[in-house]
């Protein structure tokens, strides 16, 4: 791919999942890592990051615009509490910011539901790691069967939860109910998160129920199979692992292993919401509106 039709990306944060973005710009066609921004200069998440050839800096996003290069887009991987700010000061300048935590400010973004969305919005959210989960099977019976009811339950190992996921509950379930209902256009939406503290680490699990009529066995796991195929694109360790309907109830149990060498086999809430923020970055590079600018 020639390196003009490259996007520029920043990433605010240095836990697990901002070092998996960097990895995955690594192997990307269109993205390139340009700065990878900590709270602190000592912190072991620069290091890393820096051991992986990207420049560092510290000092939040102060540091992305304060920085003499120019980014086309910003990952946030930070916490709900910080975002509006970011996208505060960062929707001055033509960066698109891509939001990896938990709020409903950004226009929301699931890739295999409306991924092809993303170009258009310079500001884009990612719901939460149930959402991107769940939504994709569940807006795919939405189009066959209304809802009147959906609900989601996602466990979660303890060690793949970071400090600023935990500061962040409210924040997930309002987000993701919203979402739910957003895409499913169901009456009633519910998010329940559980954390584990199972040893070994449990998978990311959900469990999802959705209140409908006329639901059949064997056509309802025709589109299952089929919204699990495309998410498979995507997260290759996406697995239906049931799915059941008893009188209008249907209810589906997914999991989702991470698959990347990063992160542990456990950590799948990072890995789906991972593979949807680069997914969106890469929407904006291969957007025509891009890839002229880009020419010039």
């Amino acid at each position: 791919m020639p390196a003009k039709t490259r996007l520029t990306a920043a990433v605010l944060g240095t836990g697990l999942l901002g070092l998996d973005l960097i990895e995955r710009m690594r192997h990307s066609p269109h993205l390139d890592c340009g700065l990878v921004v900590g709270r602190t200069a000592t912190s072991r998440g620069l290091a890393q990051a820096a051991e992986l050839g990207c420049p560092t800096a510290a000092g939040g996003v102060a540091a992305v615009l304060d920085s003499a290069q120019h980014f086309d887009v910003v990952f946030d991987a930070t916490n709900a509490f910080e975002h509006p700010d970011h996208w505060a000061r960062l929707s001055r300048t033509s960066a698109t910011l891509i939001d990896l935590t938990p709020t409903s400010a950004g226009e929301l973004i699931v890739p295999t539901v409306n991924g092809e969305q993303a170009a258009a919005h310079q500001h884009i959210g990612l719901v939460s790691c149930g959402g991107q989960a769940s939504i994709p099977v569940l807006h795919a019976i939405a189009q066959h069967y209304r809802p009147g009811y959906v609900e989601m339950v996602a466990t979660a190992a303890s060690v793949s939860v970071g400090r600023a996921s935990r500061l962040n509950l409210d924040e997930y379930i309002g987000t993701t109910q919203s979402a739910l209902r957003h895409f499913t256009r169901a009456d009633t939406a519910k998010a329940i998160l559980n954390i584990s503290a199972a040893d070994p680490a449990p998978p990311f699990r959900i469990t999802t129920t959705l209140v409908t009529t006329a639901a059949e066995q064997g056509p309802l796991r025709a589109i299952v199979e089929a919204a699990e195929e495309a998410m498979r694109v995507l997260v290759p360790g996406y697995r239906v692992t049931s799915c059941t309907v008893t009188d209008g109830t249907v209810r589906l149990v997914i999991e989702v292993t991470a698959t990347r060498g990063r992160l542990p086999v456990h950590a799948g809430n990072l890995e789906v919401i991972s593979a949807a923020a680069i997914h969106a970055a890469e929407q904006h590079a291969l957007s025509p509106a891009a890839l002229k600018e880009l020419a010039r």
